[in-house]
């Protein structure tokens, strides 16, 4: 497993990935976290039926 120290990433997943899922794809991007246990993204995209 790969750890990034912190400072060292570009700050734009979090961004990039709510316009994706959110903006256009017209889903649902959840974050819950706890200091010291972690955290937990939960991702919702809607199905096309067509």
């Amino acid at each position: 497993m790969k750890i990034k120290l912190i400072g060292k990433g570009t700050g734009l997943g979090i961004s990039i990935s709510y316009q994706i899922i959110v903006e256009q794809d017209q889903g649902k991007l959840e974050c819950y976290s706890q200091l010291g246990k972690g955290t937990e993204f939960i991702i919702k995209i809607p199905i096309n039926s067509n």
